[in-house]
């Protein structure tokens, strides 16, 4: 069973969307990890139906080293970004594990980021569930 890490700050709203497509798409099929910077986001991901949720630094840190793929907005990735939520060594651990990983080019920093076509998030997930994951399942 693919092991895919869902991480998410702030409200979880990005994390539970892609939860509930995932869940639709792939039902029990896949495992799914919620990783919350806060204990709100991993509740609202644990409501859309994850596997398992843990939140904070240590949980991040420790947990993206065990899974198969990191689904998330860009901003995980950027020290200090989601109002100081993402800490340095949060985005090293994410960016430096093996795991391939799916990032949305969402965020609220005062970061533009060209050459995007500024879907909006319901289509940016269809296309993650219809394409991206099939691709992940079907090559691992």
């Amino acid at each position: 069973m693919k092991r895919i890490c869902i991480i998410d700050g702030q409200g979880g709203g990005i994390g539970s969307t892609l939860i509930k497509g995932l869940r639709e798409a792939y039902g029990e099929s896949i495992e799914i990890l919620a990783l919350g910077t806060n204990a709100i986001a991993t509740a609202q991901m644990m409501k859309a139906r994850a596997n398992r949720g843990a939140s904070g630094e240590n949980a991040i840190v420790r947990i993206v080293q065990e899974t198969d793929l990191i689904i998330g907005p860009i901003s995980i990735t950027w020290a200090h970004a989601m109002m100081g939520e993402i800490t340095p060594r949060m985005a090293e651990a994410i960016v430096s594990c093996p795991a391939p990983k799916i990032l949305l080019p969402l965020s609220r920093e005062n970061v533009t980021l060209m050459g995007l076509s500024g879907e909006p998030l319901p289509h940016l997930v269809e296309e993650i569930i219809k394409d991206k994951i099939k691709e992940f399942i079907d090559d691992v």
